[in-house]
């Protein structure tokens, strides 16, 4: 079994919907995600999009990286550039680090409905990214 965990800065967002689709994708992956400066919950607009894909992120709470910090992982991927730089080493082996970041929806302005274009965008892309990383790299 990969094990995948996935980072960014709030863990809110971005890299809840990356995992969500991980393990849509292939309920035999191990896939976490968190934050290098989480959150204390998930982004209402993402679960909303997310529940739109059959994709439901409700259950899935930030996490802290400190906690996954000691484990060993087939990869990590950083999906802001914020979590890229702020990176902690990792006492546990890292066969493979990737970086495939997207702008972070929860900045978008503007009424309800722009957000929400905003967050199914980001949405569709990491699907698309996580997709093309999954046939490459599992």
């Amino acid at each position: 079994m990969k094990k995948i965990l996935i980072l960014c800065t709030g863990n809110s967002c971005r890299s809840k919907m990356a995992q969500a689709f991980l393990q849509h994708l292939d309920p035999g992956l191990e896939v976490r995600s968190a934050g290098t400066h989480p959150t204390h919950h998930t982004h209402s607009l993402a679960i909303q999009v997310m529940n739109e894909s059959g994709m439901p992120i409700t259950d899935l709470q930030p996490h802290d990286v400190n906690d996954y910090i000691n484990e060993e992982w087939d990869v990590v991927v950083t999906v802001c550039d914020h979590a890229r730089e702020s990176c902690p080493v990792f006492q546990g082996t890292v066969k493979h680090r990737l970086h495939i970041s997207f702008p972070d929806p929860s900045l978008s302005k503007g009424t309800m409905e722009e957000q929400l274009t905003v967050f199914r965008e980001t949405r569709d892309r990491i699907f698309q990214q996580f997709k093309d990383f999954y046939h490459k790299y599992i």
